[in-house]
């Protein structure tokens, strides 16, 4: 009978647990890149920015300067944006962690049910084959003691006539 391990369907499903989780650790990651990317969009439009003003009209700073203080602002909500995506990979890769430990720990648990189950069979057939041993031997005992009796049996009638 082969090895069949009665947690198997809560070991799946906490493997399914897991490979959802991973998908959404994935997704936060997504989440923090794009965020980055944003602010590094937003840093290369500031240095545009200022680059453009120095090449500009004097006449054109006080328009620069609002649309700086714009990307500056708009460079602190990507920022905090950032954190929060962060904060959120951090507790979802938590919860990854978590449920790794739960995979890791029923697959212990399986792996020393099986060693089990292998050493149970190993005694098993030790067992199998230590009764047909015994009985492999009585048998050839009795057989021996009948080709005895008959060896006897025959000297007796050999000496009898």
């Amino acid at each position: 009978m082969p090895f069949r391990y009665r947690l198997q369907k809560v070991l799946d499903f906490r493997i399914r647990k897991k490979e959802e989780q991973l998908l959404v650790v994935q997704k936060a990651q997504q989440a923090v890149y794009t965020a980055e990317e944003n602010i590094r969009k937003n840093e290369a439009e500031i240095q545009a920015t200022k680059t453009g003003m120095r090449k500009a009209d004097p006449m054109m700073f006080e328009v620069y300067d609002k649309y700086l203080n714009h990307l500056w602002e708009r460079a602190e909500e990507l920022e905090q944006i950032r954190q929060e995506a962060q904060r959120q990979l951090d507790i979802e890769k938590e919860k990854l962690v978590k449920l790794e430990q739960a995979v890791k720990v029923l697959e212990k648990h399986k792996e020393r049910h099986r060693e089990v189950y292998i050493e149970e069979e190993k005694a098993a057939e030790l067992k199998q084959y230590s009764e047909l041993g015994v009985v492999r031997y009585f048998r050839q005992s009795r057989e021996k003691e009948e080709e005895n009796e008959l060896l006897e049996k025959i000297q007796e009638e050999q000496n009898g006539y």
